[in-house]
């Protein structure tokens, strides 16, 4: 089998489509848009110059995906996990966020998760252990530890809006 072609073409004032033809002969595209944004496009088997279905990905979310489809797939958010059953993520906290200038303790997050936040990093620079009187703000990474759904409930928290 020869190595798949990828081929890039640019798209000015938008960004780069990148095409693939698939072993089974199925097209696929992702535009990479100057906004940082991605858009997944397959083409339908039997009129592979016609779109069946386009999916329009974050910055983040294609961050995410990418990583997902690396041969040896690990996640840039989780850091660490134990024979314990624990794991330490990073989580953005979003400027839409509804904690974006609370403090840290009115997410009641340990409380309701007992997942805790051991570290804040913020532009250039890591807060260790933040007390509960911490101001959050927009673009914030908070490192959380705890279990599994214990993290994954207080990515829930962080990302309400």
């Amino acid at each position: 089998m020869s190595a798949p072609r990828l081929r890039a073409t640019p798209l000015p004032g938008i960004g780069v489509q990148y095409d693939l033809e698939t072993r089974e002969h199925r097209h696929l595209s992702v535009v990479a848009h100057r906004d940082g944004t991605r858009t997944v496009n397959v083409y339908r088997a039997d009129d592979p110059d016609s779109c069946a279905h386009s999916l329009r990905l974050s910055s983040s979310e294609a961050g995410s995906l990418i990583d997902a489809l690396k041969p040896s797939h690990h996640s840039p958010s989780l850091l660490y996990t134990t024979d314990l059953g624990l794991v330490a993520e990073r989580i953005e906290v979003a400027s839409t966020s509804h904690w974006n200038g609370r403090v840290l303790g009115d997410t009641r997050m340990r409380t309701e998760t007992g997942a805790s936040v051991v570290a804040v990093l913020r532009r250039a620079e890591a807060i260790p252990s933040p007390a509960p009187d911490f101001r959050l703000a927009g673009g914030d990474t908070l490192i959380v530890v705890g279990t599994r759904e214990g993290v994954d409930a207080a990515a829930t928290i962080l990302g309400r809006e």
